[in-house]
């Protein structure tokens, strides 16, 4: 039976929904994210117009576009909103959260956690220590973290190739062999990476091209059957193209670490020491990005030292690269 692991790391959350030992869903909630979707906050106006904009009640004064603005309002105006969507980072650009006017009577408060959010499923939770076996690890997390890296996810014979670009996530497919049958795993593997990452907005899949319209009309089907509701896509097309659409209200795994790599490699250190073996002082060694990150949060320190019960000692090493060790 499938159940969500979850562990409350240090800087950030995590959870994966298994099935067997396989990751059917990854998510992460990092510190810092801001007010999380459902939060009801005080805000204040900024900007008015076709598209307004508030300043919310929030540590560093974050900004939100907002929907709903009564008529009249004049800036400067207190406001009580509700954040519909994160703010989202993209390649070369950064999009604001979203928010509406908050229903009569709406309880200033946080939106629901990731711990909240995989509890409203109904499935089983299993909470991981560190002082446990890493079942995380067991069912491919770092693995899983690569392959998101990289952006590139084997499957049988063939591979996909995921790419965030501002528009859309592109999915392209390599592979040989009979042009159905590779287009077939490959739409059960591809509709296996959106749902796991949880890729929302637009996301466009290069199948191989098929003349027929009963093959095209076979990927379409194998998509639907491996992808859950809802989402709305267009048929395969005559070129190999289809679009799906979904919703999006905070960013998906893919951008949380292709986009912030530097709070993606601190994150994995901080849960490397979590489990690293030893006595005395705790080193962790990574390059100078990494380290500055993990020292402008104290208070990750102190926990890390809290939990393991040895002094840390941050170095940083610019001949390391990606995530560091600890030791």
């Amino acid at each position: 039976m499938a159940e969500w692991l979850y562990e409350a790391g240090i800087g950030e959350a995590r959870a994966a929904l298994i099935d067997g030992e396989q990751i059917l869903e990854a998510r992460i909630e990092r510190e810092g994210e801001g007010p999380r979707v459902g939060a009801v906050l005080a805000a204040r106006l900024v900007e008015a117009g076709k598209s307004p904009i508030v300043a919310l009640d929030w540590p560093g004064t974050p900004l939100a576009s907002l929907t709903g603005l009564p008529p009249a309002t004049s800036i400067g105006a207190a406001l009580t909103i509700e954040i519909t969507r994160l703010a989202l980072r993209e390649r070369g650009r950064d999009k604001l959260a979203r928010a509406r006017d908050a229903a009569a009577g709406a309880v200033i408060g946080d939106g629901p956690d990731l711990r909240a959010r995989i509890a409203a499923t109904s499935l089983p939770v299993t909470e991981l220590r560190p002082t446990d076996p890493d079942r995380l690890e067991q069912a491919g997390w770092s693995e899983l973290i690569d392959h998101v890296r990289t952006g590139h996810w084997p499957f049988g014979s063939g591979a996909l190739w995921v790419d965030a670009t501002p528009a859309m996530v592109l999915i392209d497919i390599d592979g040989e062999g009979d042009a159905l049958t590779l287009a077939k795993a490959a739409a059960r593997a591809a509709a296996g990476v959106i749902r796991c990452c949880d890729i929302g907005g637009s996301i466009g899949i290069d199948f191989p091209s098929l003349p027929d319209r009963a093959g095209r009309q076979a990927i379409d089907a194998a998509v639907d059957a491996a992808l859950p509701q809802p989402y709305e896509r267009t048929a395969v097309n005559g070129f190999g193209l289809m679009q799906i659409i979904r919703r999006r209200d905070r960013p998906s795994l893919i951008e949380q670490v292709v986009l912030d790599p530097v709070a993606t490699d601190a994150a994995l250190l901080l849960r490397q020491a979590e489990r690293a073996v030893g006595a005395g002082i705790l080193t962790l060694t990574a390059r100078h990005a990494v380290i500055d990150h993990i020292a402008a949060h104290p208070t990750w320190i102190a926990l890390l030292q809290n939990r393991t019960g040895r002094p840390v000692q941050p170095i940083a090493d610019a001949a390391i690269k990606g995530t560091g060790h600890a030791q």
